[in-house]
């Protein structure tokens, strides 16, 4: 679409020094230093910070979207430091970059060339379980008149299947709430140098003679997210999804699971040039 611009972050400094190019005010970061990368990304996914604003949201994981514009006392901000609650954002303005924030969670931009209007979402487990991706498109729908078939989407960097071990408990709940929620789930058996190495200490009574492996299920945020999508209308020609895996790749993104916590925040964004 002309006039529209989007990025997603990495961990990678375009600073000399090579540190971390953090985005978030996560504990421990030092405030002056994210504003600076912040002014950094902006002025990177826009060409010129001129005319633009960064506009981020005080994440929650929900399935809350909140509607940006002037025109829009909803969508107004009065300051950056009472930020609406929310995983999701969508506009028609121009000269605002819709932004949020992940370190693993799946980020979705969505864009309507037709009608001009462009859509910015967070979608952890629970976002992805309250299906903000899927109210996304329908909340552009209701509000800006976007036809699904007319939207493009993109799934940036997050964590994968590969990575993604949940409990037993998360894999009942998403089958409650989606016909297709088994094929999200793949199981994994765990790597054990013991008991490949002396697997006759593993024997047990029950045929063929050992009991099976450990095994955990992983569930796939990726596929999830597409499948709302498509749900919502959205051709699967017009879903494109990006295979970096955050936990996989700590060495250029960040990994709030891989990284025990202790980590930065990369930034997925996207806007309407003035």
């Amino acid at each position: 679409m002309r006039g529209m611009v989007h990025g997603f972050s990495t961990r990678q400094s375009p600073a000399s020094d090579g540190g971390d190019f953090n985005l978030g005010f996560t504990a421990g970061a030092d405030r002056a230093e994210v504003e600076r990368n912040r002014a950094t990304f902006l002025s990177a996914v826009t060409g010129s910070a001129n005319g633009w604003r960064l506009q981020p949201l005080r994440q929650i994981h929900s399935d809350q979207v909140q509607v940006i514009g002037v025109h829009r006392t909803r969508g107004k901000f009065p300051a950056r430091s009472t930020l609406p609650a929310g995983d999701g954002l969508i506009t028609e303005q121009r000269g605002i970059l819709l932004a949020i924030q992940t370190a693993d969670c799946v980020p979705v931009l969505l864009v309507d060339a037709r009608r001009g209007a462009v859509g910015a979402f967070h979608a952890g487990w629970r976002g992805t379980l309250a299906r903000v991706a899927e109210k996304g498109v329908g909340a552009m729908r209701r509000e800006f008149g976007c036809e699904p078939a007319d939207v493009r989407a993109v799934i940036g960097p997050c964590i994968h299947a590969c990575c993604y071990e949940v409990a037993e408990e998360l894999r009942e709940c998403f089958c409650s709430q989606f016909a297709y929620g088994e094929e999200l789930f793949r199981e994994v058996f765990e790597s054990d140098p013991v008991r490949e190495k002396y697997p006759l200490l593993f024997m047990n009574m029950r045929a063929p003679g050992h009991g099976a492996p450990p095994c955990k299920p992983h569930l796939d945020l990726v596929e999830a997210n597409r499948r709302q999508l498509v749900t919502a209308g959205l051709p699967e020609h017009a879903i494109e999804i990006m295979d970096l895996c955050t936990a996989c790749r700590t060495d250029i993104l960040f990994s709030h699971r891989a990284e025990k916590g202790h980590t930065g925040r990369m930034m997925a964004a996207i806007g309407l040039a003035p």
